[in-house]
């Protein structure tokens, strides 16, 4: 699976993202993982809503315009219940549950690929 780092807007804080981006792997996304590390996520692309059907850990998830803009960020969402949409998304990076807030990643932030 295709990877890439991205330093957090205004901050010296990086994270190592997987990339979902053909059909089996936008399905597939985090189901079976057992958790994500603090630094680690994945991004689908394209994508605006994720649910959360065999999931093993609660997330937080992180809409994005064309331009790694985070658009929305929904956090907690729990395994088996969760359900998020975002209109107007490109792309949804998913993280353990509070590396959003702990990254510092809120609604206009920009996530810069290094």
């Amino acid at each position: 699976m295709a990877k890439k780092r991205f330093k957090i807007e205004n901050t010296d804080k990086i994270l190592d993202v997987e990339i979902a981006d053909n059909f089996f792997r936008r399905f597939l996304g985090l189901m079976g993982r057992k958790s994500l590390g603090e630094n680690e996520g994945l991004l689908i692309t394209p994508c605006n809503s994720i649910h959360m059907l065999f999931m093993r850990f609660v997330i937080d998830a992180v809409y994005l315009d064309d331009d790694f803009r985070a658009l929305k960020v929904t956090k907690n969402l729990l395994p088996w219940l969760g359900f998020s949409l975002c209109f107007g998304a490109k792309s949804v990076l998913e993280v353990k549950a509070g590396v959003a807030e702990a990254l510092g990643i809120v609604e206009g932030v920009t996530l810069v690929e290094v």
